[in-house]
């Protein structure tokens, strides 16, 4: 990976980890510095003879990861926690440069890194089965009966380009944990965290009797993700992206298992009794993080009438909070989205907006590369800036009659990831658990909370399947059961 920035680059051996080694036969392309179109590297680029190597490697890894003891298995992942430790601020440098998030959300995603591959390890010692009273039955009468999981086999992990590195992590970490290799397709636009997490990974394998093969990287196009995915002898793809891809690939992988974490236009509502500053807070915070670019970042605001002219009043009045800028600086706030064709994307979606009649109340322009934070007022739910995933550092505001109203009108999207509802009332934080469609149901916080502990993931079109390790890894095995009759 050769830098033509002042980015330094750890020292990962060249090429794709494919099969025992490093594949070098590749093809090249550059990592760009989102903020100035700098190029930071030169990574690899795999193609469909890759994919199909590491597919190969990986079934054949398939039984000696799975007989891994536990203990070897925990210590790889402690390991691996542990070396990424004394590389942090490097790994922060990297992924500022690779995805062009602002410092503070860099190091933001590399602390929650350390964690997720920390409460992999504790997980291992918890994966187990029940007995069965086999004799509720007459048919199971002097039987013996239990269920132990078992390694549901080779995993394809596809991340997105938001982050790299978390998400590469919640794809590996987990199936190392469960006994499965894994082949991980990072997003072109940001490969080089995953490199070098991988090379990581498979030191810490090799340390403790483990193939090398327990992790492989193939980047590429899409046609090298589809080989990936439909191979029959795979066990299941975990993919993180957009909801059009991630149900292509649902198709193309059938009938293997897929867990999908897909998009949303995230809802934030607020209730008539909710407290109005509190929930602008959170607008702030939870709206423009990651730029926009995080799938339970605020995206749709419902506000009750009563407290409308208050919301809108205490938001507008701290929006200038939001610096925009280098994301190399640690003062800022919003820095430029993936790529310039985001940009363009994003820029036609508020325009169709205001051309159906919604109300640009601040920024709306690009300042520095960068769409400055955008508050939309009265959005038609038509428009895509309401309806679909913007992915950007735009929120939308309607306002809704009562909270039943601000309810359906949140359930009225074909997505349902995280919802969030802003209120005094105990009686409305339960009701609106229980009627909200969504994954998971945030009570006077950001809906864009999350512990990497708890079970994380989508209704509806934003997927299915579950994310966190404990959950992730209950995902990644299968039950088999055990009848046995003493002789």
């Amino acid at each position: 990976m050769g830098s033509t920035t002042s980015i330094v680059l750890p020292a990962v051996p060249a090429g794709l980890p494919v099969g025992p080694g490093w594949r070098t036969d590749t093809g090249e392309a550059p990592v760009v510095f989102p903020y100035d179109g700098s190029i930071v590297a030169h990574a690899p680029v795999g193609t469909v003879a890759h994919a199909q190597a590491a597919l190969d490697a990986g079934v054949a890894a398939v039984r000696p990861v799975g007989r891994l003891t536990s203990a070897v298995r925990r210590a790889i992942l402690i390991d691996v926690e542990r070396e990424l430790a004394t590389q942090s601020e490097q790994f922060v440098e990297l992924l500022v440069a690779e995805t062009g998030k602002t410092r503070s959300d860099c190091a933001v995603e590399f602390s929650r890194t350390l964690f997720t591959w920390a409460a992999a390890a504790e997980e291992v010692a918890r994966l187990h089965g029940e007995t069965v009273a086999l004799d509720v039955q007459p048919a199971g009468a002097g039987l013996i009966g239990f269920w132990v999981r078992k390694p549901i086999g080779l995993v394809i992990g596809i991340a997105g380009f938001n982050a790299p590195l978390l998400l590469a992590s919640h794809k590996i970490a987990p199936a190392i944990a469960a006994g499965c290799p894994v082949i991980c397709k990072p997003a072109p636009a940001t490969p080089l965290a995953t490199l070098w997490l991988a090379d990581i990974v498979r030191r810490a394998a090799v340390a403790h009797g483990a193939p090398p093969e327990i992790v492989q990287v193939v980047t590429g196009d899409a046609e090298v993700g589809r080989t990936l995915v439909t191979d029959p002898l795979i066990g299941a793809v975990s993919f993180t992206g957009s909801a059009e891809v991630g149900h292509r690939i649902a198709r193309d992988a059938a009938p293997r298992k897929t867990l999908l974490e897909l998009g949303s236009n995230t809802a934030l509502v607020v209730d008539v009794d909710a407290d109005v500053a509190k929930a602008a807070d959170a607008v702030l915070r939870g709206g423009f993080y990651f730029n926009g670019q995080a799938c339970i970042a605020v995206q749709r605001i419902i506000v009750c009438a009563a407290v409308r002219d208050a919301f809108v009043a205490a938001l507008t009045e701290r929006i200038g909070e939001l610096t925009v800028g280098d994301p190399r600086d640690p003062a800022t706030r919003v820095a430029p989205l993936i790529d310039p064709a985001a940009t363009e994307r994003v820029l036609a979606w508020i325009a169709e907006a205001e051309q159906a009649g919604a109300k640009v109340l601040h920024g709306g322009r690009v300042v520095d590369r960068t769409i400055e934070p955008t508050i939309l007022l009265d959005v038609p739910e038509t428009a895509k800036a309401w309806c679909e995933e913007v992915f950007a550092p735009v929120v939308a505001i309607n306002s809704a009659p009562d909270l039943s109203s601000a309810l359906d009108t949140v359930n009225r999207s074909r997505y349902g990831l995280h919802a969030a509802v802003f209120t005094r009332s105990l009686a409305t934080a339960f009701t609106a658990i229980d009627e909200l469609d969504v994954g998971g149901v945030v009570i006077n916080e950001v809906p864009g909370f999350r512990s990497d502990v708890m079970p994380y993931g989508g209704v509806k079109d934003s997927g299915i399947g579950r994310e966190g390790p404990r959950f992730a890894i209950e995902e990644l095995t299968v039950t088999r059961m055990a009848i046995i009759r003493p002789q």
